[in-house]
């Protein structure tokens, strides 16, 4: 206990010397605040977020500039290219068919790279970075500790789940898996950690287990394999693999032994049976296991810790451990290939059910053993084919979703590609791919050096620690969001390149003389004007900061209160239609892009009856984004029930080449073509049950 109180103050004089670790633990509360709330996806939860990472690294900045030089060249070349990116995804709302999306999908980009800079700009030891990486795993144990004893305790836990899967409380059941499933890694690389306490290495290998459990709940097929993938990375390329493999072997058994209770769960939601008593034999089970795990790593780490073995035994021991190891290894794959059978039988199978969507894997069986059947070989097949029309630039940041609806073949309608890679390609073309491909090169550059550097030279090994763990995160999601839209949540996506910035600070940093931290000497009389010729660029250096500053706050700040806008509108609408009219009008004029105000004024007016005010919502709507389907499916309705049939045809014939999979649409099509007037109200009571837009 007198080492880990000695630990703990160590760390508390790390606050002191380090002046920027304190906001960069301000962003990690946040973190951890979106990861509570459905992963900050909505744009009310992320955008006020992203004006306090702005706020932190203003202060950081202030406390303490940064010196360009002293930056190393590859961190340089990554924070360039990633400026870029997000400069082309701002310069892309100028071709983008729906410009709003194209706002938001950049100030998310814009984010992203606050919270790089905020955690890569200055340079950092083992001591400060383990505080950072700390405090934000050990928060998300707390956090995970808390969600399943909320879902144990929950009165109609079927409500936090979809399909018998997990979605509580990203709203998404494989968002939820990636949100827990990221911090199984850093647990686990830091457990294995020696320059840890022993306690906190026990407290992080049993929350390996939890945080591994709670993201199985939510049975997504993506995680699993991202978690295969990550075991033969860390095993493939990362040093101290016998280290690792001393603490992943015990938190394996302590999942393993709780993953058929785990997985009732979703077979007595889904089959039905007693939901609650399966939970809660579930919920005991990780917790015992989480427990056992924690207190046996402790055990071994303070062993460890007391230099109990000769340096002869020390020797003994990974010689037996290391020949375990391989034997494990084996045995796992040995264990893999009997379990799928014949492997060319299963890969054949795998791209079958992937090629033919959900329907192709109803086999009855285990939803992470059925097959890959989903709608992402569509989803992916259209953002190819919109590469190929769009190379240079791309279609607009966050514009997939026109394009899905013109040329997709499936039920869903997709907002996002799905894959962080084909986002990138298909919104921002080869260009956008070239910046965002040497930027993350660049930084994992960077971030191998820093572990490399520490563990030739032996000068900071609990730096090289943090630095794996770092890194370890953010392939996590990079693996995982290659199979899907994790881009666009702030929950994720931010602590992602959080990760990644902390890897890169650890790298050595680039020294040149006379810069940050000589000594202050007394300059001759005749350096003086040269001094003064000094101060001007200094000065324009800050004006330019600040007005950059100012725009990325107004960028950040407007659509985030027109949306804030809109939802009291919609919540008012009732009672205070007046007032509702309003607020949309001022939302309009706080995001002149946006045409979500005048389709909500026009989905009011239509509810209180007033046809010839909906029409005018919704041609403004259509004047700020004019492929956008419903707005012309209702203005066709409109012109249909005035008795309008030539604008009526012309309208509706569009609304049907916009979204041509849709039968409602199709359906007031066929109707006005047979002299039939369009029952707009029937229309409306159909979308609101379908889709649920304006409940």
């Amino acid at each position: 206990m007198a080492a880990l109180l000695g630990w703990m103050a160590k760390l508390t004089g790390t606050l002191r010397e380090s002046p920027t670790t304190l906001p960069a633990l301000g962003a990690v509360a946040l973190f951890v605040a979106w990861a509570a709330n459905q992963a900050g996806y909505p744009l009310t939860h992320w955008a006020p977020g992203a004006l306090i990472v702005l706020a932190l690294l203003a202060i950081a900045l202030f406390s303490v500039p940064v010196r360009l030089a002293e930056l190393p060249m590859v961190l340089r070349i990554a924070l360039g290219c990633l400026a870029l990116y997000t400069a082309l995804s701002y310069l892309s709302i100028l071709w983008a068919g729906v410009p709003a999306d194209a706002w938001e999908g950049a100030n998310r980009t814009l984010l992203y790279l606050l919270v790089f800079a905020l955690f890569s700009l200055w340079p950092r030891r083992g001591a400060s970075a383990v505080l950072l990486i700390g405090a934000w795993t050990i928060a998300m144990i707390a956090l995970a500790v808390f969600v399943m004893l909320h879902v144990d305790a929950s009165t109609h836990p079927a409500q936090l789940f979809s399909e018998g899967r997990l979605k509580y409380p990203a709203g998404y059941e494989n968002a939820s898996a990636a949100m827990w499933a990221m911090v199984v890694w850093p647990a686990l690389l830091l457990a294995a950690s020696a320059r840890i306490p022993w306690a906190v290495r026990g407290l992080l290998a049993g929350g390996a287990v939890l945080l591994a459990d709670l993201a199985l709940l939510s049975l997504s097929r993506g995680s699993l394999f991202a978690m295969v993938a990550m075991l033969i990375l860390v095993f493939a390329l990362l040093p101290g693999r016998l280290r690792a493999f001393a603490v992943l072997v015990p938190s394996a058994i302590g999942v393993g032994v709780t993953t058929a209770l785990v997985l009732r769960v979703g077979d007595r939601l889904s089959h039905g049976g007693d939901v609650k008593a399966a939970l809660h034999g579930a919920t005991t089970a990780v917790f015992v296991a989480a427990a056992l795990v924690g207190l046996v790593v402790a055990a071994g780490a303070a062993l460890e810790s007391r230099g109990a073995f000769s340096q002869s035994t020390i020797a003994r021991i990974r010689t037996a451990w290391a020949a375990i190891a391989i034997a494990t290894v084996v045995a796992a794959l040995a264990g893999g290939l009997a379990v799928a059978g014949d492997p060319i039988a299963r890969v054949e199978h795998g791209w079958h059910t992937f090629k033919g969507g959900y329907a192709a894997d109803r086999s009855g069986g285990s939803r992470l053993t059925s097959g890959l059947g989903s709608n992402r070989y569509d989803f992916y097949r259209v953002a190819i084919d919109e590469f190929a029309a769009h190379p240079l630039g791309g279609i607009g940041v966050d514009n997939f979703q026109q394009q899905y609806l013109l040329h997709g073949r499936s039920g869903e309608t997709p907002h996002y590609p799905h894959s962080v890679e084909l986002r990138t390609l298909t919104e921002t073309g080869l260009l956008g791919a070239l910046l965002a491909i040497v930027g993350l090169a660049a930084a994992l550059w960077a971030s191998s050096r820093a572990w490399l550097t520490a563990a030739a030279r032996r000068a900071d090994p609990l730096g090289a620690s943090v630095a794996l763990a770092a890194l370890a995160g953010f392939v996590y999601w990079l693996v995982h969001g290659s199979v899907d839209w994790f881009w666009e949540f702030a929950g994720l996506g931010a602590p992602a390149f959080a990760l990644l910035g902390l890897a890169c600070a650890l790298a050595p940093a680039q020294r040149s003389p006379g810069t940050a931290r000589d000594p202050v000497v007394t300059q001759p009389a005749s350096a003086r004007p040269r001094e003064r010729r000094r101060r001007v660029p200094v000065a324009a250096t800050i004006a330019a900061t600040t007005l950059a500053a100012l725009a990325a706050s107004v960028s950040l700040a407007a659509p985030w209160l027109s949306q804030t806008q809109v939802h009291g509108a919609a919540r008012i609408w009732r009672t205070a239609p007046r007032k509702a009219y309003a607020d949309l009008q001022d939302a309009a004029r706080l995001n002149p892009l946006s045409d979500e105000p005048f389709l909500v004024a026009g989905t009011i007016a239509l509810r209180f009856g007033d046809v010839a005010r909906a029409d005018r919502e919704f041609s403004r709507a259509l004047a700020r984004t004019p492929g956008d389907a419903y707005a012309t499916l209702e203005r066709g309705a409109i012109a249909s029930t005035r008795g309008e049939r030539t604008q009526a045809l012309k309208l509706l014939d569009r609304a049907v080449r916009l979204n041509p999979r849709d039968e409602l649409t199709r359906q007031a099509l066929a109707l006005a073509l047979q002299g039939r007037r369009v029952d707009i109200d029937e229309l409306n009571r159909s979308i609101l049950l379908m889709a649920g837009k304006f409940a």
